[in-house]
């Protein structure tokens, strides 16, 4: 239970967050990836929240599996991951909570 609290309290805080940056920048989202790219240094930091993004939806994947859903059902999340990286896992937690075995 404490699990899906901190992800939902975190879920609402980024997502205004992440709302409030799109409101008020001056560049698309797509330009500003496009940017963070064309340096190393920043490139970096992308390619690593990527690859634990890409992570992240293997669990998710693996998860809805292991429940006996259909596939459709994780991927609204996974699209989720796929633009905004963490919103997808954080909803996902905060819908699906936690096995019985109290894994995430």
């Amino acid at each position: 239970m404490a699990l899906r609290f901190i992800a939902l309290v975190s879920l609402v805080l980024f997502s205004l967050y992440t709302g409030w940056t799109l409101l008020i920048t001056e560049q698309s989202l797509v330009a500003f990836g496009l940017e963070l790219m064309s340096r190393p240094d920043t490139a970096q930091v992308v390619i690593d929240l990527y690859l634990m993004a890409g992570l992240s939806c293997l669990w998710m994947v693996k998860d809805n599996r292991s429940r006996g859903s259909s596939a459709l059902t994780v991927l609204p999340y996974l699209l989720l991951t796929a633009v905004f990286v963490s919103l997808g896992p954080l909803l996902y937690l905060v819908i699906r909570g936690v096995d019985k075995e109290g894994q995430a």
